[in-house]
């Protein structure tokens, strides 16, 4: 694929009006404006239903008489939830828009955080959990459609700008869920149910566009730039099906282990680093604000990698200084845990802003809108399933070895695959291109 950020539709691959009629208009400036705040509101919400549960989960299992191992199933659930309801986005979104699906996630998200804390049981607590998190996926998978439909000259700024969004939302759920909570007199139940108000925000902006617009017109549409002699206009395609065979794909498997390594990454870093630190004598508090400093780190550098990305013709470089921050940020775990806490939680933050870089790569593996949809959903959907035993197997290592000596001798192994998989997957080429050409 070309490794400019800007893309164009030479006129006699276009819809021309002499050819076939009048173009649609090119979408209103309001319109723009408003998918552009429903991407940063919808990425804010795209987390906090995880991050604020766990920083009370303590108090959930005391209040619904949770045993340890449902507890431990709860915290398994969203990447459970994220590779099953991903996979059906894309159908979703060419029935009825991208637009219409992500709004009805971002409903979803609002009812499923209002309703969990108030069920009064366990059942009724994941259910309603998992209503949340059913949400969260068709928006995780959808969100890089919508950049690559609405924005196709510039997915690195706008990768970027959602990927820092929902680092801050990530971040922010962590670090103020309790004193929230605190605040609101002291129970779990208001200060998860507060989080309803932010996902209820992110509904707003999407129902006048999906009003005025419709499922087969801009919110579910390829905005491209058609070059010729008149004045730049724009072309809306609805998202068809596509006879695409997405698992024919090389750089799509790639992709999608890689993908799935990097969450395996990001998950074991937010269920156990604090621990780690913990028992290597730092301070629980020091513990909680070195974690948050881990987390933290992908808000700036959440905008600056994806925009980087997209001005290489290969992303290698990046998964391979990426990859080296991670490498030492676990052999400083490994080796002084408290002595370089500070540095080893600075490193670990920028190793796992692995995260936007996938989703860049998603937007410049795939040609056309409905493939970006197909690899969005493929990758997140395979990579999700993959990372789920991670944090599993961490804590049945660290409980049965006694330690973390094997815990992150393990998270080392797992780094050097990712890095491999991700040099694969950051090659100039296209899964149209790589799938046409394995086709009988």
């Amino acid at each position: 694929m070309a490794s400019e950020e800007t893309r164009a539709v030479k006129p006699t691959a276009a819809r021309t009006p002499s050819a076939q009629g009048p173009l649609p208009p090119a979408p209103r400036a309001w319109a723009v404006r408003l998918v552009v705040v429903g991407i940063v509101l919808s990425a804010l919400n795209l987390r906090p239903a995880i991050t604020s549960l766990g920083a009370l989960l303590e108090e959930v299992r005391d209040g619904l008489g949770m045993s340890g191992s449902v507890a431990g199933l709860l915290t398994s659930v969203p990447p459970l939830c994220f590779a099953v309801f991903g996979v059906t986005a894309p159908r979703l979104a060419r029935r009825f828009g991208a637009g219409a699906v992500v709004c009805a996630g971002m409903v979803a998200i609002t009812t499923g955080l209002l309703v969990r804390p108030y069920t009064g049981s366990t059942p009724g607590f994941l259910a309603a959990s998992a209503l949340a998190l059913m949400g969260i996926a068709v928006s995780n998978v959808l969100m890089p459609v919508i950049v690559k439909r609405w924005f196709p000259d510039r997915v690195g700024s706008m990768t970027g700008l959602y990927s820092m969004a929902l680092a801050l939302g990530t971040s922010a759920a962590a670090a103020v869920t309790v004193p929230l909570t605190d605040a609101l007199g002291g129970g779990w139940q208001s200060g998860l149910a507060v989080w309803a108000a932010l996902a209820g925000a992110a509904v707003l902006p999407w129902i006048p566009l999906v009003r005025e617009q419709g499922p087969g017109s801009a919110v579910g549409s390829v905005h491209a730039r058609v070059e010729g002699a008149g004045p730049v206009q724009h072309v809306h395609a609805r998202v068809e099906p596509t006879a695409l065979r997405i698992t024919r794909s090389r750089t799509a498997w790639a992709l999608a282990v890689f993908f799935g390594l990097q969450a395996t990454a990001a998950y074991i870093t937010m269920g156990w680093m604090a621990q780690i630190f913990r028992d290597a004598g730092v301070p629980a508090g020091t513990a909680g604000v070195l974690l948050a400093v881990t987390m933290v780190m992908g808000v700036p550098l959440a905008f600056v990698i994806p925009r980087v990305a997209t001005r290489l013709p290969h992303q290698g470089p990046i998964v391979l200084a990426l990859g080296v921050c991670g490498l030492a940020g676990y052999a400083g775990l490994y080796l002084a845990p408290a002595a370089g806490a500070w540095v080893w939680a600075v490193l670990l933050g920028v190793s796992n802003c692995a995260f936007p870089l996938a989703l860049t790569m998603v937007g410049m593996r795939a040609r056309t809108g409905a493939g970006v949809a197909q690899l969005s959903a493929f990758a997140q959907s395979t990579g999700y399933l993959i990372s789920i035993p991670g944090p599993l197997l961490v804590g049945v290592l660290y409980q049965h070895s006694g330690g973390w000596g094997l815990p992150i001798a393990l998270m080392i192994g797992l780094m050097i695959p990712q890095m491999a998989v991700g040099v694969l997957a950051g090659r100039d080429r296209t899964v149209e291109d790589e799938a046409a050409a394995a086709a009988p």
